[in-house]
């Protein structure tokens, strides 16, 4: 049995769990990530630039299968071979492995935006479907053009769209002109969020709380002359 101590002697080798679930997403064959995995361990270990005949020992792999691997490494540019000077000119060559974490960056990126645009059109769907059922009726080929310029030409938010047609639904105008109005007041204040319609609507309630009022009659200045003084006088 193998003690503890042998197996802290030869160390871990760590990477992401990402680049675990990935690999094959971001264009590496199995093998390759094995060769790349292998390359990997000896970096980390120290060796930048290791003998591939003992990582084709390891995998029971000849010289040619391993060469192979990693010229279709180099190609698909998953990593690359460096050349530098040492503090005595001499030319060294290690393996930069971090080309693959880049191509990794890219494809959890594009997941993300692939995500977020499948977000924005189920809201832009909902949209649509809010106008029929506040309005009763299915939207014309015109209203559908007109709700679509707010989104693409104007770029409104579709959460400012929505709240502007519950203003409209609130003062009973189911119109697209009506609609359009308060879009246009909004931009005019440069209000562009819901949140900011928000505050503005706020602000309006206070300004109407306050026109609500009582306002403070002032009375009339009563003289302080002192008539019985004056008759004593005479």
């Amino acid at each position: 049995m193998i003690s503890l101590e042998v197996f802290l002697k030869n160390g871990q080798t760590t990477i992401s769990n990402l680049l675990v679930e990935n690999y094959r997403r971001i264009g590496m064959s199995n093998e390759e990530f094995l060769l790349w995995l292998q390359l990997h361990r000896y970096v980390e270990a120290g060796d930048s630039f290791p003998d591939l005949m003992k990582i084709a020992e390891d995998m029971s792999y000849n010289q040619q299968e391993i060469y192979y691997l990693l010229n279709q490494l180099v190609q698909k540019q998953f990593i690359q071979i460096v050349s530098q000077k040492d503090l005595r000119g001499m030319m060294h060559d290690s393996y930069d492995l971090t080309l693959v974490y880049q191509k990794l960056a890219l494809l959890l990126s594009q997941k993300t935006k692939q995500v977020e645009e499948k977000q924005i059109q189920e809201k832009i769907s909902e949209l649509y479907q809010n106008f029929e059922a506040e309005f009763g009726r299915p939207l014309s080929p015109m209203e559908y053009q007109r709700i679509g310029q707010w989104l693409e030409e104007d770029h409104y938010q579709v959460e400012l769209i929505q709240l502007a047609l519950r203003e409209a639904v609130l003062n009973q105008a189911y119109s697209l002109n009506y609609i359009d109005r308060i879009l246009l007041s909004w931009e005019r204040k440069n209000i562009r969020t819901s949140e900011q319609v928000m505050d503005e609507q706020k602000r309006r309630k206070r300004q109407m709380m306050q026109k609500e009022e009582p306002t403070t009659k002032t009375l009339p200045k009563i003289s302080l002359h002192n008539w019985l003084e004056e008759e004593s006088n005479d």
